[in-house]
């Protein structure tokens, strides 16, 4: 056996006590606004949204005169129509609802939208083009695929599998959204900045 190849490494405590004063230094806690600041990341980046866009969206909310400026900004952006698609499971993700609003596959009330940022309003039917809906490779591959999944469409919206449509029935509230967001953490980030 060569000697020179093999390290022998002794570790006393005191090496041990340094080793974790270290990884204590990597593990920092979140500050206040860095919690704030990453939970405002997280929902512009679930909506897909830049920050200009989402600022405008929290103004909107924030003058609202009933409801708390947080729950008022959640159900701005669940009634956006690339959400409402995506909802609807006429998309399998919303950044592909995005692009079929943008494609003009669309229609609310029977008019087309090339908006994604479009808000929808109570008794709205929101549809596919009809020639989309004679593309079969397009249903299959990107409607059917998550329309057959057992995922719950939210109790504002009603779908129609058969005809591929969707009516808004109310607004959404805050018990409709299922993902763990901490609202209040946007609001007081937004509260320091303006």
């Amino acid at each position: 056996m060569n000697k020179k190849n093999v390290k022998v490494t002794a570790t006393t405590g005191k090496e041990n006590k340094i080793e974790q004063k270290a990884s204590e230094k990597r593990q920092r806690k979140l500050s206040e606004y860095g919690k704030q600041l990453q939970e405002k990341q997280k929902v512009k980046e679930m909506y897909g949204m830049r920050e200009k866009q989402f600022r405008r969206f929290f103004h909107n909310a924030s003058i609202q005169q009933q409801g708390a400026p947080g729950e008022n900004l959640l159900s701005l952006l669940e009634r956006r129509l690339d959400n409402v698609i995506y909802r609807l499971k006429l998309s399998v993700t919303r950044r592909q609802a995005r692009q079929i609003i943008a494609h003009g596959h669309v229609l609310v009330n029977d008019g087309k939208v090339y908006s994604p940022s479009f808000l929808v309003g109570i008794g709205d039917v929101v549809s596919l083009v009809d020639n989309v809906v004679s593309k079969t490779k397009f249903l299959e591959q990107v409607v059917d695929k998550r329309l057959n999944i057992g995922i719950k469409v939210p109790e504002w919206l009603e779908l129609n599998k058969k005809d591929r449509k969707g009516q808004i029935l109310r607004f959404p509230v805050r018990a409709d959204i299922q993902v763990p967001i901490e609202e209040h953490l946007i609001v007081e980030l937004y509260s320091k900045i303006s």
